[in-house]
């Protein structure tokens, strides 16, 4: 039997705390609202909200002072939820970041891809190329992405293919401001054809290579 661990409600008011603490919604040296309104505010018991003060100021966050109340004691980018730090990244910085995970994804694709990833890499791939063919920008740039995010899947990472999807996510509407036309995904879909076939060739060097030249380009 496998056990499922799952968040206590101290946890998860914890975490709702500690992103709005780091989204700015309270601020360092600043009082939090008393257990009566904490309670009342994320609709669970004394000994939660306690709980979840307790596990936030063990990690350096809160300070609790005894008759007094409990403040912020730190506010740190580290601790800003991922997808709310990607919205606020330049493009370029995105885009670095989207070039980088498309080198060890691509390289874990062809080892790891199976025959249900390579449909569905063939069918995006083929749906960007109708969509390019059209001239239909959007639906071309949105097949782009997933035929990406169908080769970050079929590295079998998890935590890669969920940093790839956060990213690609926040550069969809860039791309759209980016790419007025269709031209350039007409330009690269050879070059992304040899990807996809060195990929289910399992041809790790071959498809590291051909990701760098794409990356290595201007052109997505």
């Amino acid at each position: 039997m496998t056990l499922i661990n799952k968040k206590s409600l101290a946890e998860e008011v914890a975490s709702k705390l500690q992103e709005q603490i780091a989204l700015g919604h309270y601020k360092i040296n600043e009082k939090l609202p008393i257990e009566a309104e904490l309670m009342k505010s994320f609709g669970v018991g004394r000994s939660s909200i306690r709980e979840a003060m307790k596990l936030l100021a063990n990690s350096g966050l809160l300070r609790i002072q005894q008759g007094v109340g409990t403040f912020v004691q730190e506010v740190t980018n580290t601790r800003e939820p991922m997808d709310q730090r990607f919205k606020r990244a330049s493009l370029e910085d995105l885009d670095e970041v989207r070039q980088l995970l498309e080198l060890k994804i691509a390289e874990k694709a062809a080892l790891n891809r199976t025959e249900d990833d390579i449909i569905a890499m063939k069918q995006h791939l083929a749906d960007r190329m109708k969509a390019a063919n059209e001239g239909l920008i959007e639906e071309c740039v949105e097949a782009d992405i997933q035929f990406h995010i169908a080769i970050a899947e079929a590295s079998k990472n998890e935590i890669l293919a969920d940093l790839y999807k956060s990213v690609s996510k926040h550069l969809k509407k860039e791309f759209l401001t980016l790419y007025p036309d269709t031209i350039v995904f007409q330009e690269t879909y050879a070059i992304h054809e040899q990807l996809l076939k060195s990929i289910i060739a399992k041809d790790q060097k071959k498809t590291w290579n051909i990701v760098a030249k794409i990356t290595g380009h201007i052109n997505y």
